[in-house]
């Protein structure tokens, strides 16, 4: 989860709200469809985002396994399930939710993420949790000059960016190349998600002289098409450098949990 960053937009949604999802989800195991649904529910058991709920009846059947062990859990209580699909069990993988859940919950089942190998909005894949209906997420071309140091290093100086703006998250630069010092970066074999941006392509290290940096900054190659104008631009995490925005310092953000 992540706390909101401050002075932005904070996520509006309470724990325990409950709401329809307006898409088609289906998640994968081996290839195989284990979840086929357009009766969704997001349920927020925290506030930064939701999860799926999902009907019994949406789900493949034979592919849960009750492990008799009940949790009360924020929303309500939940009886803990296995999950059997490619001829293996997938212990602890999902939760059916009780009679005492919210309005539109008792009966539906929430899965972990992980013990699903896909999940897929549509015809979209989606990465690391599901999407809010109240998160925005705009990439917007900006011609305010970046400068990003480190170690009184300057790293990049860029007279324009892609400024990315997400709700509750600090607001994030993303770079031309051609303005970014890569004498200093060193590729690593790092990759992370995202649900609104995709996945990285590559995480670099930098080298300021005085210290290195382990994952300094990153770039999407192929963003997901809403965020394609970051395309191949590079950002650097804003909690750990000095960044100057029409040469104005800006607060270190604060770091992302």
């Amino acid at each position: 989860m992540t706390d909101t960053a401050p002075g932005h937009p904070r996520p509006i949604a309470p724990v325990g709200h409950v709401e329809p999802v307006p898409r088609r989800i289906r998640a994968f195991v081996g290839g195989r469809a284990v979840i086929d649904t357009v009766r969704a529910r997001y349920v927020w058991e925290w506030a930064g985002y939701p999860q799926y709920s999902i009907p019994l009846d949406d789900v493949a059947e034979g592919a849960l396994l009750d492990e008799d062990h009940v949790e009360r859990l924020t929303p309500g209580t939940a009886r803990r399930q296995a999950l059997l699909a490619g001829g293996r069990s997938r212990p602890a993988a999902a939760w059916l939710w009780g009679d005492d859940a919210p309005d539109g919950l008792a009966g539906t089942v929430r899965f972990e993420w992980d013990a699903l190998d896909a999940w897929f909005e549509e015809d979209e894949e989606v990465f690391v949790h599901p999407r809010s209906p109240y998160t925005r997420v705009d990439a917007l071309r900006s011609n305010r000059v970046v400068r990003v140091e480190r170690d009184g290093v300057v790293l990049a100086d860029a007279p324009s960016s892609v400024m990315v703006f997400e709700t509750g998250l600090p607001t994030r630069c993303y770079l031309d190349r051609t303005h970014v010092d890569f004498t200093r970066m060193t590729p690593t074999d790092t990759v992370t998600a995202c649900p609104y941006k995709g996945q990285t392509s590559t995480y670099w290290s930098v080298d300021t002289g005085a210290a290195t940096h382990q994952d300094l900054a990153w770039s999407y190659d192929f963003p997901t098409r809403q965020l394609t104008p970051i395309a191949g631009l590079v950002c650097f995490y804003n909690e750990r450098v000095d960044m100057y925005i029409d040469g104005t310092p800006q607060p270190r953000a604060v770091p992302a949990h």
